[in-house]
């Protein structure tokens, strides 16, 4: 394994996209996901660090990969449940591809923000919005008391809210 500081792209790209692709195809055992995956390690790469710093290539390239892998499974089972409640609807009512397209990308930012949070504030949040349950029976449920409903609910709010801010800008 190379532990000299990469000094550019061409370089890193050149020395490792075939070993990086080719772990990938083992773990997707998909040749066209693999490349994709492959090329957006190296785009994340470059957008990220300064290749000067990358002491290890393989190992850095591997744990950028693999976090895009894991985003790209969570987004391959958002769109199969998607597709499968898309499945029980009438067919007059489904959407285009391009509304299905952004259907998907704002479930899975969604998901992604409601996965930051404190799993018991997540849970609170997700019974108050979407089981249209009161404060007072998801305290019940939970075990917790009244206020701290309030907290969770308040900071789950305040999350949701920064995020859609920053989004913006």
């Amino acid at each position: 394994m190379d532990t000299s500081p990469v000094e550019s792209l061409e370089t890193l790209y050149r020395q490792h996209h075939s070993w990086i692709y080719t772990w990938l195809y083992k773990k997707l055992g998909n040749s066209a996901d693999a490349a994709d995956l492959a090329q957006d390690t190296f785009i994340r790469v470059f957008n990220k660090k300064p290749l000067h710093e990358i002491e290890q290539p393989r190992a850095y390239l591997t744990t950028v990969a693999k976090s895009l892998m894991m985003n790209w499974f969570n987004r391959k089972r958002i769109e199969q449940a998607y597709i499968e409640v898309l499945a029980e609807q009438p067919e007059w009512e489904q959407p285009s591809p391009e509304q299905n397209y952004l259907i998907i990308e704002t479930l899975v930012e969604v998901i992604q923000l409601l996965e930051t949070l404190p799993r018991q504030v997540r849970d609170v949040f997700l019974h108050a919005q979407i089981e249209d349950m009161s404060y007072e029976q998801i305290a019940c449920k939970f075990n917790i008391s009244l206020s701290t409903v309030k907290r969770h609910m308040k900071k789950a709010y305040v999350h949701c809210l920064t995020a859609m801010l920053e989004h913006e800008l």
